[in-house]
């Protein structure tokens, strides 16, 4: 039980924090490294506002249904191996007593204490399989109630990720400024959410923020020369 100055790891706010991180950071790199690659075949806004947003939506879409069906096949997996255990509870008790005697043992209990602590465990069927599930199995279960709202607020997160490198272009910036600020924006917003990486990680925040600029401006970079590259390659003429 929590105590006035306890708090607990998670909270309902937090719980999507991971989600809208990750998304938003997906976003924002592929979005703007399909903006570079048209950017460095010299493509017309046009077009890339047309790439922008059909990769936008696509990924995005991607994005959250991947997450959604990891979500629910890992809540699956869960639940399938906790009817396992108690099935075995149930039907075969006295080689389950036997292992939690060896885990109670491995919690370094001393041997005059073993026997009454398993039945204190025992007592209760549910705590029995649930310290079955985690110090037999390994398994710690997801309080996960409803997997597809992590998948929408993952594709939430990556439509407003994604959406920042499109604005120049979609606003109708001065053309000779539209990738610069482009690429400003995105800097800035590739570190911005890379920080708050710290938030779902042990990692700091100007460590993670630059990580996630560094990854980005080495994707964005990739595509900027491959499409001027492909151009050139093949005679593309525009």
């Amino acid at each position: 039980m929590l105590t006035h100055s306890e708090k607990p790891h998670q909270s309902e706010r937090g719980l999507y924090l991971g989600d809208l991180v990750y998304g938003a950071n997906d976003g924002i790199i592929t979005t703007f490294a399909v903006i570079a690659g048209a950017a460095g075949a010299a493509l017309p806004s046009g077009v890339i506002i047309i790439l922008g947003l059909a990769n936008l939506i696509a990924d995005g879409i991607s994005m959250g249904l991947s997450n959604y069906l990891a979500i629910r096949s890992r809540l699956s997996f869960q639940k399938k191996q906790r009817k396992i255990e108690e099935d075995e509870v149930r039907d075969f008790p006295d080689k389950e007593l036997e292992e939690m005697r060896v885990i109670i043992r491995r919690w370094g209990i001393g041997e005059d204490k073993v026997e009454s602590v398993l039945a204190d465990i025992t007592g209760d069927k549910k705590r029995w399989v649930d310290i079955m599930m985690r110090d037999e199995l390994n398994i710690f279960e997801d309080a996960i109630e409803f997997p597809w709202k992590h998948g929408f607020m993952t594709f939430i997160a990556f439509l407003i990720g994604g959406a920042l490198p499109l604005i120049p272009y979609i606003f109708g910036v001065a053309a000779d400024w539209q990738f610069l600020i482009a690429v400003i924006s995105t800097g800035v917003a590739l570190f911005a959410v890379g920080s708050a990486r710290s938030l779902v990680t042990s990692a700091r925040w100007f460590r993670s923020g630059m990580e996630m600029f560094l990854v980005g401006g080495l994707a964005a970079t990739a595509a900027y020369f491959v499409g001027g590259a492909v151009k050139v390659l093949f005679g593309i003429d525009l």
